[in-house]
């Protein structure tokens, strides 16, 4: 062969090679991941999207690349929650990530096969997500916030500013099944502060200013609103008619602190998100849900909105302020 032949030849092999490993890359097996969150859109489901994804980036992990995603986004529809998590079972996927209280128990609902990771989920065991939290059995498992379990923490913190307070407001969803254990866990530890509970009812935004309104007129001072989808992506619509109303509030994190409440408390969020990827990992290297205890949160932070307290006329002591983990001035 003539030395301009081969060259020739060895430049097209050059030439072509990149483009089979490309190729090559493309239709490379790539573990499938379903997330079924429960807002309209990505932004919609910040900063808990963002924490997700960063969680997966800090193992290695990066969509298309290495990993694909499949997000579905029911906006608060049960219809929506249904149908997409049978979307995503039909794919199929290799593992399923329910994001909420609402999201996790359709995904449950739609297979006992394809591995599920849930994430802050206030009650898994309730929610019949799992059998046990040290041994979930079945498909699940994932991290709890146990948030109604700190709901007497929250009225605690609620009277510690107003210890006049007598009455106080908790706003729910009923088509939640959690409310109830919500309601359980109030009712008891209103006993012991000396305070009575007011059932607040919402089943969507637009009841909101009504029912938000009706607490106000009953004569309410306080309201704590538990963690529920429907009320983080309603949580700035809370906090101004909570304002405009001149409630005070309590909620369950930083993120719907910081849309106007006067306080907040429990787990870091965004963490547990954060954290999704180790799970999802564990499950992806041949681990069993059923062999992976759900995890439960060690710490809980205080938050406290100077701006509100200042607009609601409220005192907040020194020593409420030094016990907290944020202040907003």
């Amino acid at each position: 062969m003539r030395r301009r032949e081969f060259i020739t030849l060895l430049g097209g092999g050059a030439a072509i090679w990149p483009l089979r490993a490309h190729a090559q890359q493309r239709n490379a097996k790539f573990p499938k991941v379903g997330v079924l969150w429960h807002a309209a859109n990505a932004e919609a489901e910040e900063p808990y999207f963002s924490a997700l994804r960063g969680g997966f980036i800090d193992l290695g992990y990066v969509d298309g690349r290495n990993i694909a995603f499949e997000h579905r986004f029911p906006n608060e529809l049960p219809d929506r929650f249904k149908a997409m998590a049978a979307e995503l079972v039909a794919l199929p996927v290799d593992v399923l990530i329910g994001m909420g209280a609402a999201a996790s128990p359709f995904v449950k609902q739609t297979t006992d096969v394809i591995p599920i990771v849930f994430v802050i989920v206030p009650d898994p065991v309730g929610s019949k997500l799992v059998e046990s939290l040290a041994r979930p059995g079945g498909n699940a498992t994932g991290m709890t916030t146990i948030s109604p379990e700190l709901s007497g923490k929250r009225l605690e913190l609620i009277k510690e500013p107003i210890p006049e307070l007598r009455r106080v407001a908790v706003l729910i969803n009923p088509d939640a099944k959690i409310s109830d254990l919500y309601i359980q866990e109030a009712q008891a530890a209103a006993n012991k502060l000396g305070l009575s509970v007011e059932i607040a009812e919402a089943r969507s935004l637009d009841q909101l200013p009504h029912v938000i309104e009706a607490v106000a007129r009953a004569g309410v001072r306080a309201m704590m609103i538990n963690q529920e989808g429907l009320f983080f992506v309603g949580r700035a619509q809370i906090a101004e008619l909570a304002l405009q109303h001149r409630l005070v509030t309590c909620v369950w994190s930083p993120e719907t602190l910081r849309a106007g409440a006067l306080m907040s408390y429990g787990p870091n969020i965004v963490a547990i998100c954060r954290r999704t990827a180790v799970f999802v990992q564990k499950v992806l290297n041949g681990v069993k849900p059923a062999e992976i205890p759900v995890e439960q949160p060690t710490k809980f932070e205080l938050g406290i909105n100077l701006k509100t307290a200042q607009a609601l006329g409220i005192p907040v002591s020194p020593t409420l302020l030094a016990r907290a983990d944020e202040v907003i001035e």
